[in-house]
């Protein structure tokens, strides 16, 4: 027990030098599992993903039509609002970079953010800009495995910060949905579920913006 407590402080010294660890935020090993409601049971034979909105053309791909979407895998480092932050996550799935730059994906002039529908009505907002850099994934597969199902299996919405700290936008991992079944580009923005419960509308790790009120 105390050889792997002093593993992880080790870990943790490592990443903070590295100034990898946002303010606020411990290590974990563990990959803790956090959510609202129950965890759905899918069909796949039913599921499909759902593009809409202020797009040229709605989008509907089924399990076997997205899963023939270009693909791609990322390494991150992932950070939870509830403090804690684990590091070299390994994701693979889809860019929706990439969806939009190959013209599978079509957004309209108009478009300038992107609520994540998820099961049973839950949803989370980000600008278009977030959720189209190369941070961001629609993700399939965590460490070179299909997801957990209470990790988001069959889909989930990740986003997470680079080793080396780049320029890239990131926020909290609640930004990424679980159990993802459409995405609505919009011209305005729409509070999602956690937004509206008074948790911070951008959720930048950096700046530690957790809440909406600083009395929360």
């Amino acid at each position: 027990m105390l050889n792997r407590v002093l593993g992880r402080r080790e870990e943790e010294d490592k990443v903070k030098n590295m100034n990898r660890l946002p303010p606020g935020q411990s290590l974990t090993q563990k990959f803790p599992v956090l959510h609202y409601g129950p965890i759905p049971h899918t069909d796949l034979a039913q599921w499909d993903l759902r593009i809409f909105g202020e797009v040229e053309e709605e989008v509907v791909w089924n399990w076997e039509a997205f899963n023939k979407l270009p693909r791609t895998q990322v390494t991150m480092d992932i950070h939870c609002v509830t403090r804690w932050s684990k590091f070299d996550t390994l994701w693979a799935g889809v860019s929706l970079k990439t969806l939009v730059t190959e013209g599978f994906i079509k957004p309209k002039s108009t478009a300038k953010y992107v609520v994540q529908h998820c099961e049973y009505g839950y949803t989370t907002n980000t600008p278009l800009e977030l959720i189209m850099a190369d941070n961001f994934l629609l993700a399939t597969h965590y460490d070179g495995q299909p997801l957990d199902l209470e990790h988001g299996w069959p889909l989930r919405g990740v986003i997470g910060s680079f080793a080396d700290r780049s320029e890239e936008q990131t926020a909290y991992f609640w930004k990424g949905g679980k159990w993802l079944r459409a995405l609505e580009f919009r011209a305005d923005d729409q509070p999602g579920f956690w937004e509206r419960a008074g948790y911070h509308n951008e959720a930048d790790p950096w700046a530690e913006q957790r809440f909406a009120n600083r009395w929360f």
